[in-house]
């Protein structure tokens, strides 16, 4: 019987990790992941968990602590934001080419500077190509299954890559919402025990992880990450198909909203997609035929997905919550992009950047959006470069 309760993003997270109950969870406190290392450490305390919780000096050793751990043969988690993540850069790419399957929950806050603890994407877009996994929530609901279903994703042997489940620090972490949750038998039959094929514990097999890569080696040593993460499209959706059984939630790597017979689209990624969809709402209730992508898996990159629902529009908003300073749009944009070409030749497309420091998104300002794609093609002409949203000129 499923649970129904009242939880943050953060909490539901905490929730999962205490069902799932990991092995090790190396972490250094920064806002707004804060609380899941503090319920964590709590359930230990309390002995309602046997993880082993490693109170580090920074996250640069998180994530270190994180990669000998899981080397050795644990299960292992941590927690970060913002600058927390960019402290780990270095180990980031440490952890993915040793394909240890650690899983990161990552709250996402705006990188300073200037010093700014509000959301947008600019961290876990900035570690967008350090090999790791992104699945990103709309809310606490998805953030809870998420995080469940990166497990089995990152561990699976056809993978074996660390995963980064992304939510919208504040906006998703903090807000309180409804939420059904699984019995903690459930979980742990879904998930199962973590058995590594290899691991530096084992006394049958020697093994050396993170040696130095010679010019032989370094090449095919990346063609077998990329492989993995080509593989990894495939496991994303027989887990969630699985998970789709055990809770009738569905998910897969991206979600449409009223594009059957969608004019202007918008693709977009996080908890303003919750936004978007009442501004798609409105709009429909005017007669425009308005409809929404939302991205949840950002790495494998679902580009032949969303060419694909792309195809039959007129024109698309390309919703970017980060800056790449490219001088020709953010990460998402330049993805979306580079998937249409050869596909939606025919589709107009504008890349918005929006919400940067927690600036607020309204459905008014998704309606704009919507009414510039209007604009473009009733006059046939595309605006050069990218636009930003909401900003005050």
């Amino acid at each position: 019987m499923a649970i129904r309760e009242r939880l943050s993003g953060n909490e539901a997270v905490s929730y999962a990790i205490r069902q799932v109950n990991p092995d090790v969870m190396p972490a250094f406190p920064i806002t707004p992941s804060t609380e899941i290392p503090q319920f964590i450490s709590q359930y230990v305390a309390n002995g309602q968990i046997d993880t082993i919780f490693v109170p580090v000096e920074s996250e640069h050793s998180a994530m270190s602590a994180s990669i000998g751990s899981e080397a050795a043969g644990a299960r292992t988690i941590t927690a970060t934001s913002s600058c927390g993540l960019a402290l780990m850069w270095e180990m980031l790419y440490v952890a993915a080419s040793c394909r240890l399957p650690i899983v990161l929950a990552c709250i996402n806050r705006a990188l300073s500077g200037p010093i700014n603890i509000n959301n947008d994407h600019s961290d876990s877009m900035g570690a967008r190509d350090a090999g790791w996994i992104q699945i990103y929530a709309e809310n606490a609901q998805e953030a809870y299954d998420n995080y469940i279903m990166s497990f089995r994703i990152g561990e699976h042997k056809d993978v074996l890559l660390p995963v980064m489940a992304c939510q919208d620090g504040f906006i998703t972490s903090h807000a309180v919402d409804n939420i059904t949750l699984l019995e903690d038998e459930k979980v742990k039959a879904f998930v199962g025990e973590y058995k590594p094929e290899k691991c530096l514990l084992n006394p049958a097999e020697a093994l050396s992880v993170g040696p130095y890569d010679t010019v032989h080696y370094y090449m095919e040593h990346k063609k077998q990450q990329a492989v993995a993460m080509h593989n990894a499209k495939k496991v994303i959706l027989d887990v969630a198909k699985e998970y789709e059984e055990l809770t009738g939630r569905k998910y897969g790597f991206i979600e449409k909203y009223k594009m059957e017979d969608a004019e202007y689209a918008m693709v977009i990624i996080g908890s303003s997609a919750g936004t978007a969809k009442d501004a798609v709402d409105e709009l429909r209730a005017q007669g425009v035929k308005a409809g929404l992508i939302k991205v949840r898996v950002y790495r494998p990159f679902p580009g032949e997905e969303i060419a694909a629902a792309l195809k039959n529009v007129k024109a698309v908003a390309i919703m970017d919550k980060a800056e790449s300073f490219s001088d020709i749009g953010g990460p998402l944009g330049a993805d979306v992009r580079a998937s249409m070409f050869g596909v939606c030749n025919n589709v107009k497309a504008i890349n918005f950047v929006y919400g940067l420091g927690g600036r607020d998104v309204k459905v008014d300002d998704i309606k704009c959006a919507f009414g510039k794609l209007e604009e473009v093609v009733k006059t046939d002409a595309i605006p050069t470069g990218y636009q930003y949203l909401g900003v005050r000129e």
